[in-house]
């Protein structure tokens, strides 16, 4: 790989101390960064130099939660509520995956995360309407060239609630599938790749079913994600079918600590919040998808003042209609400030925190990604506020990576010291034009499979829902 030197630029570091540094510099070394510095004066020489004089370098986003096959339904759950948009869209659709799609999806949804700055993402595959379907969004990762945790998601009940059979595996085949995928993956010596369990819901998942989990997920010490309390409904089927909340059941089976993410927590009690601080429960916090499904505000501030690790999650494009990390930043800072009517509530530095060094920590990353700082991976962005009439002037480097951009101000994107965009050229495996004529012609496929007549012509223009 070589050396890469980003010379005189506005070093945002995402460091313990938080040093921003003008007119700074950050020297990478094959897959790592050799050093950072305050000033670009008396450097050595690189085998690359790049000026990024009037450009931010920083951390590149960690996204720590979405579905990559939903990108494939981009559009087609507008204006329901959760309940119905699993029974009607998004279950009926995952019946018919296949490897190609899956692949075409995620390629797609890696793509677009790239373009705004996402280096690391963790991908929550819980449909499995066949087999091969892991391995595909795994390949996706290394094609595009991005950081990935694979969460391999399960559902073995469920059906009284709107889950179909034909996505529902028993434990026994889920366990079988778990331990292939981290014998094959889970020890990747780059770090690129990791494997997570990733059950759907609480309320979609057996008691033998967690158990298993817990089982493997000590075996392999690895971590695992799950949604909790995204709804009341998430809350009302669990106690249904376990007799407890969704928190509650996590603490009975001992599915608690610093390696478990909750996602979305919207609804979580004050005696939930308690137990997330004690045990070091990590939460992903997924703004947008929750505003596009109404499901409400999580109270993230409250967490944050509990010393509760928040991290950014895009959610799945099917809630969402975008893997645009750059634009979720300002959702999460308004979203906050106009529901406790309170604009000191959150902070945009806080909000970059939480797309860097707080979502690596959530992933148990951050001694490896997050920050720029020696011995790190390279995984670096180049933000250059002049690509953009939006980003311009710039006076706060925070506030204008969160509150003034768009996808045209990343520039270039290093990963393990890989310029996988260099200078606004996409130099993954296949062509961008390739992705997405492949990515369009997949989710036709999968809308015709499934009966999404909600596309083109079959959808009806609604100006109001009365």
């Amino acid at each position: 790989m070589g050396s890469v030197l980003f010379k005189d630029a506005i070093v945002v570091t995402m460091n313990p101390a938080r040093d921003v540094f003008f007119g700074g510099a950050v020297l990478v070394e094959g897959s790592s960064i050799r050093s950072v510095h305050p000033s670009s004066e008396g450097l050595p020489p690189a085998d690359r130099t790049i000026d990024c004089r009037g450009k931010i370098v920083l951390p590149g986003f960690v996204n720590t939660h979405t579905h990559l096959f939903q990108t494939l339904l981009k559009g087609l759950g507008d204006d329901m509520a959760l309940d119905r948009w699993l029974s009607t869209m998004t279950f009926p659709a995952a019946r018919f995956l296949s490897p190609e799609l899956c692949y075409d999806a995620a390629m797609a949804g890696c793509l677009e995360g790239l373009r705004t700055g996402v280096t690391t993402n963790l991908d929550y595959m819980y449909p499995h309407a066949a087999g091969g379907l892991s391995d595909a969004v795994i390949k996706a990762f290394r094609d595009s060239g991005v950081r990935g945790i694979f969460g391999r998601g399960c559902m073995d009940v469920g059906e009284e609630f709107g889950v179909p059979k034909g996505i529902m595996q028993s434990p026994e085949a889920i366990e079988k599938d778990l331990v292939r995928l981290l014998d094959a993956y889970g020890r990747d010596a780059d770090d690129m790749v990791r494997v997570w369990l990733a059950p759907a819901a609480v309320w979609s998942s057996s008691r033998k079913s967690l158990e298993m989990l817990k089982r493997v997920k000590d075996a392999y010490g690895t971590g695992l994600t799950v949604h909790i309390s995204e709804t009341p409904f998430d809350r009302e089927a669990t106690m249904k079918l376990h007799g407890k909340s969704d928190a509650e059941m996590l603490e009975e089976l001992g599915l608690v600590g610093p390696d478990i993410l909750m996602v979305h927590c919207v609804f979580l009690t004050e005696r939930d919040r308690r137990m997330a601080a004690h045990y070091d429960l990590k939460v992903s916090h997924n703004a947008a998808s929750n505003m596009y499904l109404s499901s409400g505000v999580a109270p993230v501030p409250g967490m944050l003042a509990q010393g509760i690790s928040v991290s950014l999650g895009v959610d799945g494009a099917a809630s969402n209609n975008s893997q645009d990390m750059l634009e979720l930043m300002k959702l999460t800072a308004l979203l906050h400030k106009v529901s406790s009517r309170d604009p000191t509530i959150i902070t945009a530095e806080k909000v970059l925190e939480m797309a860097t060094i707080d979502g690596a920590r959530c992933l148990g990353l951050d001694g490896l990604i997050g920050s720029l700082e020696a011995g790190k991976k390279a995984d670096i962005l180049v933000f250059d506020p002049q690509l953009s009439a939006k980003a311009v002037p710039l006076h706060n480097p925070a506030s204008t990576i969160v509150y003034s951009s768009s996808e045209r101000n990343i520039r270039s994107v290093m990963v393990n010291g890989r310029l996988v965009i260099d200078e606004g050229e996409y130099r993954g495996g296949k062509s961008e034009e390739a992705i997405l004529r492949d990515c369009q012609a997949s989710a036709e496929r999968l809308a015709e499979q499934g009966g999404m007549s909600n596309r083109l012509s079959g959808h009806i223009w609604r100006s109001s829902a009365f």
